[in-house]
């Protein structure tokens, strides 16, 4: 989807090899010659960035929106070259709070299979208990692998208590993360496969730091 920032339009493509970013850069190359509307983008190797805006209108115009769509047909299967869906990733999810209950914070991390970053969240929650962090955590990863696309996904916390509700093999016995622990599960199932495992918490450090990070700052964070 693509998405207003800075005054553009901006969306990330991801594809599985150099070859098929540099086609892709070509195609926008040669929409851009026939319009005479010049996008400014980003390449690394299997990632290409583009921002769209009409420089002397001072910002997003129709040309730019009917460029986007001409780029969307591009990644249609009948243009040719497709950005890959991450049908298949990693969630490394945690809460966590001080005092407990107290200031609490929630982190989580999306990564492909080959361990690259898809996306970081931290987020300050308030108030609350160190389980209900842990609850909300994992419940707004899993809302976000969704909105990526991912079908398959292996599910890593360092709460083994809610791993193993989640699981079915401790019972849920605190009325407030009943609703939070039902909507989970039914956002599991809604996946092809998943899986959920605990791990220690120095495999579990990029949550960890997303998660202390948004309590230091009191803040939303999305990288």
């Amino acid at each position: 989807m693509w998405q207003n920032k800075e005054n553009s339009l901006y969306k990330k493509f991801k594809f599985k090899n150099f070859e098929e970013a540099f086609s892709f850069i070509e195609k926008i190359a040669q929409i851009a010659q026939s319009t005479n509307h010049h996008p400014e983008f980003k390449s690394n190797y299997d990632e290409v960035e583009i921002w769209l805006t009409t420089h002397s209108e001072g910002g997003i115009t129709n040309k730019d929106h009917k460029f986007t769509q001409k780029i969307d047909e591009i990644l249609s299967d009948k243009g040719g070259t497709k950005a890959t869906d991450l049908v298949v990733a990693k969630l490394f999810t945690d809460g966590g709070s001080r005092g407990n209950p107290g200031p609490s914070a929630i982190g989580f991390v999306i990564l492909d299979m080959e361990d690259n970053v898809v996306k970081k969240f931290g987020k300050y929650i308030g108030d609350t208990t160190n389980n209900q962090a842990e609850y909300q955590a994992l419940q707004q990863g899993l809302i976000s692998a969704q909105e990526e696309g991912v079908k398959k996904l292996e599910v890593y916390m360092d709460s083994l208590l809610i791993v193993n509700q989640i699981k079915g093999l401790y019972k849920v016995k605190n009325a407030e993360l009943m609703p939070l622990y039902q909507d989970i599960k039914v956002k599991a199932n809604e996946f092809e496969e998943i899986s959920f495992i605990h791990v220690p918490r120095a495999l579990n450090k990029i949550a960890d730091e997303l998660v202390n990070e948004a309590l230091d700052n009191r803040q939303y964070l999305l990288k």
